[in-house]
Order: structure tokens, then sequence, then C-alpha cells
């Protein structure tokens, strides 16, 4: 038996089926794209449905209603309760389950913001966002799913720049560059920009640095990259720092890592409380050279799994997020079935 997705038809441009494919929030658009071209998952028969797209972007949601500077979000939940209520009298599959066979990808910040004035779409609902906070009481981990947040500069070449310098070209310890926005990254800068040579920590990156070295260059030729959350906890840097195949760094209490349920981070990866920023450097000399390049050569490793092809190959990001979603319901089911117990 095959997974199936019923796509829901309903919703007019810009906000549904019209996938916005640039930029930070670019995954939920690539996901929308790549999953209303796909023959093998999904059907146009809803009863032979397993799971049911919502299938609205909530950057074009927040571009078409938002009005800037008011600070208000209410109006795009609302403009979703009323879609959901529409699908609910209009089709018998939301009541069905209360709306826990449904699934959105939202990648834009404010997605969880977008689904609050609908109670089940809030509690049921499969929610995959790149802001997978779990103290805001929203995303729930286990049951909601962490959409790994990429930064795609040219939509005809997603996977344009991905690779990167052995391990000997790589003579910077510790890198980021950035906006300050968020309660981690002035304290990063704070305690390391111009303290240390081995850090290379800066706020947006200075003409007279990117002049003899890009941005990119920069996470090519580093051993850590740095990933502190902005205004929320989720950071593209870290996808870049895979795809550039330097080991991420990832400082966000609450965030929930994408795809824990199969891959350990741990083996990949640092994750350093906001609390230890102080001893960053300590923290990364700590880590024995071997113990280094195993991370850097899993890096490697998992990047097939952070990779948006304009065709989707097996175990890319677009079947991982499929199986997350697959495997949040299946649990879902089995607790159901079982009483509470939960599926290892």
């Amino acid at each position: 038996m095959i997974l199936k997705v019923f796509i829901y038809p309903d919703g007019a441009r810009p906000i549904f089926h019209e996938p916005h494919l640039q930029g930070i929030y670019a995954s939920e658009g690539w996901f929308m794209k790549l999953i209303e071209a796909n023959r093998q998952f999904v059907t146009r028969d809803p009863k032979k449905a397993h799971l049911f797209y919502l299938p609205y972007s909530a950057r074009q949601l927040q571009m078409a209603l938002y009005v800037p500077e008011s600070h208000n979000m209410k109006p795009l939940s609302i403009f979703l309760r009323d879609y959901v209520n529409m699908i609910a009298a209009k089709y018998p599959f939301w009541n069905r389950t209360h709306g826990s066979d449904h699934f959105l990808a939202a990648c834009h910040d404010w997605g969880p913001y977008t689904v609050t004035e609908h109670d089940e779409l809030c509690k049921n609902t499969i929610k995959a966002l790149c802001n997978a906070d779990q103290s805001e009481g929203i995303f729930v981990a286990g049951k909601d799913v962490s959409l790994p947040e990429t930064t795609i500069r040219n939509p005809r070449k997603p996977l344009r720049n991905v690779g990167g310098n052995r391990v000997s070209q790589r003579p910077i310890l510790a890198f980021f560059a950035g906006n300050m926005h968020g309660r981690v990254r002035p304290t990063l800068l704070k305690y390391w920009t111009d303290k240390d040579e081995d850090m290379r920590i800066y706020g947006p990156l200075p003409n007279r640095v990117s002049r003899k070295m890009s941005y990119v260059q920069h996470m090519k030729s580093s051993k850590y990259c740095l990933c502190p959350m902005g205004y929320e906890v989720n950071s593209p840097r870290i996808v870049e720092a895979i795809y550039y195949e330097c080991v991420p760094v990832i400082i966000a209490d609450n965030f929930v890592l994408p795809f824990s349920e199969v891959l350990d981070w741990s083996a990949f990866s640092v994750v350093v409380a906001e609390k230890d920023i102080p001893k960053l450097k300590e923290i990364l000399l700590a880590i024995p050279l071997r113990r280094y390049l195993k991370m850097q050569t899993n890096v490697k490793m998992v990047q097939k799994h952070f990779l948006w092809n304009p065709r989707p190959i097996r175990y890319d990001l677009f079947h991982m997020i499929l199986h997350s979603i697959w495997f949040s319901r299946l649990n879902q089911i089995l607790e159901v079935t079982t009483g509470g117990m939960h599926m290892k």
C-alpha cells in the first residue's frame, strides 16, 4: 500500500495553489509545487486518501492580507478559519476526524499564528512549520512536524553552490553574519565580535570583509557555522550550513529539530544552550578532532535529505517532509488503537 494524499482544489490564488519559491520562506512553496505536480502520492479520489492537504501559503497570506505596521495577525487567522469551515461544510472528510488527518505546510514565521482562530485546526491538524517552537503552545512536538527552512536564491537552480571545502581548507573555527533581531544574536555579538581571530562573528557582513570573502565562502571555509535564532526559533542557516558542509551549531532553546524521529542530530550538529554563549569557543574546542571529522562526514551524508530537487528523488527533502507527516499520523492512529501507547 502506498500513501495517498488528496489536495483540496478549493481556494483562490495567490493565497492557495500559488507556491512562493524564492527567499527564506521557500520551503512551503517548494513543498506545494512538488506535491501538486506529484502522481505517485496524490489521488484525485478523496475516498482513497490517507491524508488531506490544505494548499495555502502563509507567505502569500501575509502579503495579501497583513496591514503593514498593524501588528495584527487576526485577519490572517480569520481567513484561514473561514476556509476550513468552508471545506468542512462542503466535504465530509474534515468532520470525520475533526481535522486530524489533514495537514498544512507553513514556513513564514507567522505560520503558527495563522491557525489560532480555528480550534480543531490548531489542536488536531498536523502542522509542518518552520517556526517549530514548543514553548508557545501551538506547535506540539510529536504531532506537528518541524519544516526545514531553506534559503532559495534562484528557483531555477535550487541546488546552486551546494558543496564545501575539505576540512584542511577550513581555517575558521566558527562563523556567523546576520541581522541583529531577536534575543540571542545581540548576546552572541556582545561576547564574540572582534574578540578572537578564530571566532568570525559579525552583524551584517561588512563590506571590508565581503570584498575579500563572500558570505558563502565564509561558510565553506569554516569548521562550525553558528545558527542562532532570530525573532523566532528557526533559522535558514541550519540547512545552509548543511549545504556548505559546515557543522551547524544551533543556538535556539525550545526549537524542535527537523526529522528527529529518523535523524540523530548529535551525530552531525552541536546544540548550545543560549545561556552558554559566553563559553562557545570553549565548547567547540572541547570537541575532539576525531569527533569533529565524523560530524563533518555525517553532514555530507545527511545533505541529500535537505535538498529540493526539481524532480523529487527518494530520501530528499520532499520525501522527508511527507514521511514525517505520515509518521505523525500513524502515531496518532496507534495512540487511539492502543489506548495511548507511543510507537517507538
